[in-house]
């Protein structure tokens, strides 16, 4: 056996340290390679308990001493299955989150429980991900860390530099449609247009501002502890699920509107594309995603108010966030009723125009009907016929064979078809003649009973 030099082990040692220096990059580098670029919108926020919150990296740290971070994920809105969004997690969020956490933020359905540690809730809907009435929302929540997955973009969800609001500005209007069409501008006008300093708000921007039931990401309190960054994903979800219903309030009235002012064209499209129908549909969707929220949203309060980091009165506005969802399912009832009797008002509508076209038929067959007795009882290829001046005697008997024969055919017809009715008709009655029978019958065994002074008759019948 040949004996080992100590330069030989020293070398070799080197040489496998060389080798993990290399290696544990690379492997680093494996763990947070992203293999879905560009596929999920991502921000992070870091806030430091005092008011001030800033954009950080990436890295999926959690908060020091008293500060939080906050991670959230938006998936796209794009005709994809539900494993391809859970790639998208997991190619976002692993590590450090494990498999079973990604599991419990994409899966579909409400749930509100503990994993690892962390108090995890969803309120995923199902249903196309391309629709605007499919909304999902999850979160996972620590001591020092808010992680969120949402379904497309949330309105008022993120947060943005104060003084960039457009509803803190002064607004000023555009002159009246007269001065701009014929070039006319009114001095006074001319004059005070440059003493004003409001931005200019448009008709379609205001039309937009009027589906709006909160402000903008600029208007957002900053969080100071991790419970009021919970109230305010809660709020933001609420005021989203707000947002559509008043879109959908605007639609029908506008559909109302048209549908009162229209004629046949319009309510013949209109059940041709089936639009309330398809309507209908989404408010079910929409229903489903309400009630998820009035079962997990309670449950979440009273996890909340088991733990210390929680602050009590931030559980007083999660039971007012409850309360907004149940009277919002109330609002979206109203809805479908309206809906409901919409679609019942057009398919009114549309039988009375069906029984119009069959009169207007029925009075074209009472017309023609007799007509076409008469051609074809004189049109026949038989003997006999009267004003044709057939005089063969062997084809006399033809047509009162013929006749003879329709009329045999008719008999059979109207027996076969009339014989039920008849004898329907025939039972009735005699069951009407034998009840009539019994209860005078009946009546004979109640003797009269004479007049007596007492108090024991008075007059009547007497049952034997």
């Amino acid at each position: 056996m040949m004996p080992v030099s100590l330069e030989e082990t020293s070398t070799d040692a080197e040489e496998m340290d060389s080798e993990m220096a290399m290696e544990s990059p690379i492997r680093q580098k494996q763990k947070y390679t992203i293999h879905f670029p560009g596929a999920v919108k991502r921000s992070a926020y870091r806030f430091d308990g005092q008011g001030n919150f800033f954009n950080k990296d990436w890295d999926l740290s959690e908060g020091q001493g008293g500060e939080f971070c906050w991670y959230h994920v938006e998936l796209p809105r794009s005709n994809q299955k539900l494993a391809v969004g859970a790639q998208y997690l997991i190619d976002v969020l692993c590590p450090p989150l494990k498999l079973h956490d990604i599991l419990s933020l994409v899966t579909s359905g409400p749930f509100c429980g503990n994993v690892d540690g962390a108090l995890v809730f969803r309120v995923n809907s199902p249903g196309p991900t391309v629709s605007k009435f499919t909304q999902r929302l999850a979160a996972r929540i620590s001591e020092n860390t808010v992680i969120t997955v949402s379904l497309g973009k949330v309105p008022r969800l993120g947060f943005s530099p104060t003084g960039q609001s457009l509803l803190s500005e002064i607004p000023s209007v555009e002159g009246p449609p007269s001065h701009r069409l014929y070039g006319e501008k009114d001095e006074e006008s001319s004059k005070q247009a440059p003493e004003s300093n409001g931005i200019v708000i448009r008709e379609h921007v205001l039309e937009f501002l009027l589906t709006m039931n909160h402000s903008e990401e600029a208007d957002n309190p900053v969080p100071t502890r991790v419970s009021n960054l919970l109230v305010h994903i809660v709020d933001t979800h609420v005021d989203h699920l707000q947002d559509i219903v008043t879109k959908l309030e605007i639609e029908l009235d506008s559909i109302e509107l048209e549908l009162d002012k229209g004629g046949y064209l319009l309510k013949k499209q209109t059940l041709d594309d089936r639009r309330f129908p398809k309507m209908h549909l989404n408010l079910q969707r929409l229903l489903q995603v309400i009630a998820h929220g009035e079962q997990v949203f309670p449950r979440v309060k009273d996890k909340c108010a088991q733990r210390t980091w929680f602050a009590r009165e931030d559980i007083g506005a999660l039971e007012v966030l409850v309360g907004r969802l149940r009277r919002l399912k109330e609002n979206v009832g109203f809805i479908v009723n309206r809906v409901t009797a919409i679609q019942a008002g057009l398919d009114s509508w549309q039988a009375e125009q069906i029984n119009r076209k069959l009169y207007y038929l029925s009075f074209l067959s009472m017309i023609f009907l007799p007509l076409s007795i008469v051609t074809g009882v004189f049109g026949m290829n038989v003997g006999g016929v009267p004003w044709t001046g057939q005089k063969d005697p062997t084809l006399e008997d033809g047509f009162h064979n013929v006749l003879i024969i329709c009329a045999a055919i008719l008999f059979l017809l109207l027996a076969f078809f009339g014989a039920v009715p008849l004898y329907m008709r025939l039972s009735a009655w005699r069951k009407r003649i034998m009840g009539k029978r019994i209860w005078s019958s009946t009546r004979k065994s109640f003797p009269k009973r004479g007049n007596y002074s007492g108090d024991t008759y008075s007059g009547g019948y007497l049952l034997l």
